[in-house]
């Protein structure tokens, strides 16, 4: 058996860090050709554990290097006589088969085309070269040709083929180039600084190129060329994308930019009188304050909802939504506060700023000017809301029942707004007879019953449905007989029959209707 080369495992070298440990030992996988029974010292595979400190149990990554997987295809043909076609495709076939992530491997034909011809390993060696020549910066003719290099990169990174190519960059050293091209020229031509910052979005792209970028100290360069930048929307626009980009999935990359007070960078650019150009702004906060970290026990997510709220930044984003359907921060802004809202005093705050009116009114607009999205992404706002109890009082009192069974009428033929409605009405319902009363006054009830004849495919809104017809029948006896006489039973049990997700919400719901055989 051969040796494997170093050089097979510059890719799985232990980090410098704490919260992560990477540990490279061989794996033993069988040869395509081989014995089914597994050899103890097969030479290409490399087997990687994640391991997590405190944070869950280790993920297993099984991956192999590029120049592994070239030696497999070369054996293929040499050993085993395929033709390069034959042998590239049995390689990709065999290692998938086998559960090897080839994502980041260049896979080429012997014969007909190398690693070197592929374009996006042409544009990463050219700016390897300009980084390595240069010391402290770059001339402008160098200037000029990193920005034509950056331009293909985003375009190779950010079409059809986006997320492999971006692994192959990943995988030959992108994340650590682009960081030390950026650390070089955040103080110099803002043009090539801002595609820097824009191919840096698309190459932090999972756990392990999140991981690239915090080890090499990304988020606190990422943070100093943001407050060197913090007039340009340009700038701010690509860096806060590199900001949502590197910390989804990753809590302790979140936790980095909180340590470096991002939140408070981020009120002093919401304060501004017009930041609508920097979108990227409010994807920022919706991911620093998303528990989307499959490895963690515990996110720390909710602390950081409440510093931003306490800080001041839900009062700045209920600002963002005056504005109303004129606004282009008005969805990004909405869904943002939404990950914000995570307690009764938060929620109970965005009130006294204006928040459930603003909502009321884009609500109303929305249906006016059949915009489906404003109407669906106010409708979830207004819902997280509303589980406060005094911000239903004050949606009942500002005659929000009655706007929500109207916009409902006009975006009758979309059922992800629909869902959203009756997601407002069973918090509103929820231990209130009186809401509930109100609600099927104002038509909720028929609501429901028309949405379930409708869209009966529909999952989710099949069961926010029977979610909602509970609550409007639970402490109020005589909702029960109008909705039983208009035939919901029947649509209620097709529910439950045809859809799994139903069954619980489906069988409360009979059970609260009054029904005997609820359970059946």
């Amino acid at each position: 058996m051969r040796t494997v080369p170093k050089s097979y495992y510059k890719h799985f070298s232990n980090s410098e860090q704490i919260d992560f440990q990477k540990q490279s030992s061989l794996i033993t996988l069988p040869h395509p050709r081989a014995h089914p029974f597994v050899p103890k010292d097969h030479p290409f595979f490399v087997q990687t554990d994640l391991t997590v400190h405190e944070m869950g149990p280790p993920k297993t990554v099984r991956t192999i290097s590029q120049e592994a997987f070239d030696e497999v295809v070369k054996e293929n043909m040499e050993d085993l006589g395929m033709d390069p076609t034959e042998a590239l495709q049995d390689a990709i076939q065999t290692l998938s088969l086998q559960g090897v992530d080839l994502s980041g491997i260049v896979k080429c034909v012997p014969g007909e085309s190398s690693l070197k011809d592929n374009p996006l390993i042409q544009s990463l060696e050219r700016l390897k070269q300009l980084d390595l020549n240069s010391k402290d910066k770059f001339s402008d003719e160098d200037l000029n040709e990193m920005m034509g290099l950056f331009d293909k990169l985003i375009e190779l990174c950010g079409g059809n083929e986006g997320s492999v190519n971006a692994a192959v960059a990943t995988k030959n050293g992108g994340v650590e180039l682009v960081c030390s091209i950026c650390y070089k020229i955040r103080c110099g031509s803002k043009r090539v600084l801002d595609s820097c910052l824009k191919t840096m979005a698309l190459l932090v792209h999972d756990v392990q190129s999140t991981e690239t970028f915090r080890t090499g100290g990304g988020p606190k360069l990422l943070v100093n060329i943001i407050i060197d930048g913090n007039e340009d929307p340009e700038i701010l626009n690509s860096g806060f994308a590199v900001v949502a980009a590197s910390a989804t999935g990753n809590e302790v990359v979140k936790e980095s930019y909180m340590e470096l007070k991002i939140d408070e960078l981020i009120l002093e650019i919401l304060s501004r009188q017009r930041n609508d150009s920097i979108q990227s702004l409010y994807d920022a906060i919706r991911v620093l304050l998303t528990p989307d970290d499959g490895r963690v026990v515990a996110s720390q997510v909710y602390g950081y909802a409440r510093r931003f709220a306490k800080i001041g930044i839900a009062r700045s984003l209920v600002h963002s939504l005056h504005a109303g359907l004129s606004s282009p921060s008005l969805i990004s802004a909405s869904i943002a506060l939404k990950a914000v809202a995570v307690n009764d005093e938060i929620c109970k705050s965005v009130a006294e700023n204006g928040g459930i009116d603003a909502l009321l009114r884009c609500i109303d607009d929305s249906g006016l000017q059949g915009n489906k999205t404003v109407a669906r992404i106010c409708c979830s706002l207004l819902s997280k809301l509303a589980g406060s109890d005094s911000n239903k009082s004050a949606i009942i009192e500002k005659g929000g029942m009655d706007k929500l069974i109207v916009v409902s009428a006009r975006f009758s033929d979309d059922a992800s707004v629909l869902q959203e409605v009756m997601s407002i009405i069973t918090v509103l319902s929820l231990r209130s007879p009186e809401n509930a009363a109100r609600a099927m006054e104002a038509g909720a009830g028929d609501l429901a019953i028309q949405a379930m004849l409708k869209f009966p495919n529909a999952q989710q809104l099949q069961r926010s449905s029977c979610f909602m017809i509970r609550n409007l029948v639970a402490r109020n006896p005589e909702n029960r007989k109008l909705l039983l006489s208009n035939g919901v039973e029947k649509l209620i049990r097709q529910a439950k029959e045809n859809h799994e997700i139903c069954k619980d919400a489906a069988t409360d719901a009979l059970r609260d209707l009054g029904l005997h055989d609820y359970n059946k």
